[in-house]
């Protein structure tokens, strides 16, 4: 069954919690629409401080102020504080983005005991997500016992990869351990195909720039290839992570620097990228306020957008050449300077941006005469969420 056999005025609450912030929306459903009415985030701005806001779909701002240093396992109680004094509907479904479930879950599920162990046991391929989001959905089943839940996994979206994609060069064995490629941002991918609708091309490259950053070459409206692997540690240069790094690197750290696999992981996942390069912060938006004085920032920053440049060139490597490039991600669809470094040094595959539309953030930022269109669209992870876990509680 789907979303369109679910009564209209569904009312379903969104969770959606990457590694640094959780952002979460009330949306009333109906057919093949979600339609909000609260969106959200909790963020961890600079130097640690965290900020509850949210807004009405006429973009009045409900709340907005600090939570100080609240941590990561409060922050759900926070959101259901909010809604609690407000006058909105409560949820009849709760549905969640979980970043990865392993090989066995890539399609939208009801979450039961069975469903959470499966959960938990792919938390070994993102401690630095799952831990969070199963402590999200423990909170919600606590506050609403009565209400479905579901979750959505970033990696399904990627399951169209073809082997010579998908597969790790690794022995069989292992192979079979479901060690390969999966991909990550896929609910954000799938938004923007949502929103491309009929204007899909035939070759698409989406670029998801956030504190976790990927590049995705989309076919035809399906996942052909991208940047991510087994986790979302790998890929592009994000925010606190490394992305691909030389295997070597870290055989030297295990064996010659006293590293262990704990102290490795806070290594690659929390301590580098835009972090480590700079010495400053992982906001990118810091960082730029930073570079004109600081050579570590100029670095960070030049480096991030060499590392999108040729992720995006090796895409089109993938997909045969490029019709259509679309950034999103917070990085993606607010930061104009990385949009115009990356876009030219990509002069050479025929984009051409145009300077004006690019600073005034519009949906389409390349020249007439360019090539490639360029376009600037919101990532809608959220309405994906809402819309999924329709269908999926429909279909129950």
């Amino acid at each position: 069954m789907s979303a369109s056999r679910v009564p209209a005025g569904t009312t379903i609450l969104t969770f959606n919690g990457g590694s640094s912030s959780l952002k979460f929306g009330l949306f009333d459903v109906a057919g093949a629409l979600a339609e909000p009415l609260l969106t959200g985030e909790i963020e961890t701005a600079g130097g640690g401080a965290v900020r509850l806001h949210a807004a009405d779909p006429a973009g009045r701002v409900r709340v907005d102020h600090s939570l100080g240093t609240a941590a990561p396992d409060s922050w759900t109680r926070h959101v259901v504080d909010l809604l609690d004094r407000t006058a909105l509907p409560a949820p009849a479904v709760i549905g969640h983005r979980l970043v990865h479930g392993g090989p066995e879950l890539l399609a939208p599920v009801r979450i039961d005991a069975a469903v959470l162990g499966q959960i938990q046991a792919a938390a070994r391929f993102a401690p630095l997500h799952i831990p969070t989001a199963l402590a999200t959905i423990r909170a919600t089943q606590q506050h609403f016992p009565n209400c479905p839940q579901v979750a959505c996994f970033d990696t399904g979206f990627h399951a169209t990869m073809p082997a010579v994609a998908s597969t790790l060069p690794l022995p069989a064995a292992l192979r079979a351990q479901g060690l390969r490629r999966y991909g990550f941002h896929g609910l954000s991918c799938e938004s923007i195909v949502r929103q491309l609708g009929h204007d899909v091309p035939e070759r698409l490259i989406i670029a998801h720039l956030g504190n976790g950053a990927s590049v995705t070459a989309v076919r035809a409206g399906r996942s052909v290839d991208t940047s991510m692997g087994l986790t979302p540690t790998g890929g592009l240069i994000m925010g606190r992570r490394t992305g691909d790094l030389d295997p070597g690197v870290l055989l030297h750290l295990l064996r010659s620097c006293g590293y262990t696999p704990e102290t490795l992981a806070t290594l690659v996942d929390r301590e580098s990228g835009l972090l480590g390069v700079s010495g400053i912060d992982s906001d990118l938006r810091r960082l730029n306020a930073a570079a004109a004085t600081q050579p570590a920032a100029a670095l960070a920053i030049a480096m991030f957008c060499h590392a999108l440049v040729k992720t995006i060139a090796a895409m089109a490597g993938s997909l045969g050449g490029v019709d259509m490039i679309v950034f999103t991600g917070g990085i993606g669809e607010h930061d104009p300077g990385v949009r115009a470094t990356a876009c030219a040094a990509l002069g050479w595959m025929g984009v051409a941006l145009d300077p004006t539309r690019n600073r005034a953030g519009a949906a389409t930022i390349s020249g007439d005469a360019s090539r490639v269109a360029v376009r600037v669209l919101p990532a809608r992870e959220d309405r994906e969420i809402a819309l999924h876990s329709a269908a999926v509680v429909g279909a129950g």
